[in-house]
């Protein structure tokens, strides 16, 4: 059997979901979005829900600030119905040695932020060393009226002024405030049932091939038996880009990074409920009793577990109401495989999750007798080397990608969805377009900057 659309999108994540939605705002018509699984199912309702503009490349923060837009957009029009709050984003250090660096990078964010989006006013650093400053704690819902840039208070006892929860060996705390989080799921599907209104289509299949003639899309095959005739294609298969690429003869350079997440019931209060997503940036040891670091020690398989661990481990309260759920992530051990589903977990993550974060919320220890019960779940970053997403055409014509958004796909959505179809509907590229086409790589100056990669920005 064979049918024609204008369009087929392979992937229903988030990505595929709002590439079709901007699609056809833009005016595309006969849309066709084909996914095996039901939409945003696969990996992006593993999510944090979190969003940013807090990044170290000029690339990725122009993005953000467009994405960041869009989401507040689609919040106005929709009612909020997706919880969007800006909370932000605290770093906090024990390490007094780092706070000249923590003031650079930040002073570094904001001068890239300002030349990415001057119209939005990227706001200032403002430092705040006593209780007489200007400090302005974030309102738990709603982004509306909220100070721009970011605030870094120095001291703990500042700090434990608005943050009681953290420890007493914080010694300083950097605020970053347009970031947040929100409902990824019923933002997906306000973008996926607004585009079903607009003439969307969604098929329950797989694509198993790509037909090519003359370096040219023609059609795609499906699981189902069917042969859909189209002129234009889009790989927006999350976990499989790589897979559906060479489909079509391309080689998508991209990784996977298995990476997990453990909710647990707070029913002692540690975390306060209006925190912001609390992330510690310290490296550390993991707390054990002498006897329990001795037995750990002695043995090859666990040795590792009294060895240093990363900084980047963070938590937030998740929930409305008289929820007492936290969520908890840390990557202290990327482990790089290919996807296989259901989501291979690690029974150790709680503890060790918990007893990482227990640097920052010494609190935390009261649960390390009796741990409650966790609920652990994980998905996969598709990533590129530099961190920075595809977006834009491939090199056979009619062919496009939109994908490898590592653990930054929810906030990146709505900025990569405008951005793919401004690709397609042929209306003028943002300045940032470059940055994220699968061309770089064949620029030689750029692969000369891979060579000398800093921050990826990656939690």
């Amino acid at each position: 059997m064979t049918r024609g659309h204008q369009v087929v999108l392979c992937g229903a994540g988030i990505l595929g979901v709002s590439a079709a939605y901007y699609l056809a705002r833009a005016g595309v018509k006969d849309i066709l979005l084909v996914d095996e699984h039901a939409p945003l199912t696969l990996t992006s309702d593993r999510s944090t829900e979190c969003y940013r503009n807090w990044w170290p490349d000029a690339g990725m923060l122009a993005l953000m600030n467009r994405s960041i837009d869009l989401m507040e957009q689609l919040a106005d029009e929709s009612g909020n119905v997706f919880h969007m709050n800006r909370r932000g984003y605290l770093y906090v250090t024990a390490d007094e040695s780092k706070i000249p660096n923590l003031i650079e990078r930040s002073n570094r964010t904001l001068r890239l932020a300002q030349g990415a989006a001057p119209s939005l006013g990227a706001g200032q650093l403002r430092i705040h060393l006593s209780d007489n400053s200007s400090y302005q704690p974030a309102r738990p819902e709603g982004f509306r009226d909220e100070p721009p840039g970011a605030d870094i208070l120095l001291g703990g006892e500042l700090i434990r002024k608005y943050f009681p929860y953290l420890t007493d060996k914080a010694v300083a705390a950097l605020h970053a405030r347009r970031a947040g989080w929100l409902s990824a799921q019923q933002m997906g599907m306000v973008l996926l049932e607004t585009a079903r209104r607009l003439g969307v289509e969604f098929e329950s299949a797989r694509v198993d091939g790509v037909d090519v003639t003359s370096h040219r899309v023609a059609g795609v095959k499906l699981s189902n038996g069917e042969r859909v005739e189209c002129p234009i294609f889009v790989n927006a298969a999350g976990p499989y880009l790589k897979q559906v690429g060479k489909m079509l003869g391309v080689e998508i350079p991209v990784y996977t990074e298995l990476h997990l997440k453990v909710a647990f019931k707070d029913s002692l209060g540690i975390v306060g409920r209006d925190a912001p997503l609390l992330i510690w940036d310290d490296p550390q040891l993991l707390p054990w009793m002498d006897d329990e670091r001795e037995a750990l020690a002695s043995d090859d398989e666990t040795k590792w577990l009294t060895e240093p661990f990363p900084a980047g481990a963070h938590t937030r309260p998740e929930g409305a109401g008289d929820s007492q759920t936290i969520l908890m992530l840390w990557e202290y051990k990327t482990r790089l495989i290919e996807p296989t589903f259901p989501t291979p977990l690690d029974d150790q993550y709680p503890e060790i999750a918990m007893r990482g974060m227990s640097a920052m919320l010494p609190a935390l220890k009261q649960y390390f007798n009796k741990m409650p019960k966790p609920q652990l779940d994980g998905g996969y970053y598709t990533r590129t080397r530099e961190n920075r997403l595809l977006v834009g055409p491939l090199p056979v014509e009619g062919a496009y990608v939109i994908g490898a958004a590592s653990g930054y796909g929810i906030m990146s959505a709505c900025g990569a969805g405008d951005l793919l179809a401004a690709h397609i509907a042929g209306t003028t590229l943002p300045s940032y377009a470059a940055a994220f086409s699968l061309a770089r790589y064949d620029d030689p100056e750029y692969q000369k900057q891979l060579e000398f990669l800093g921050e990826s920005g990656q939690l």
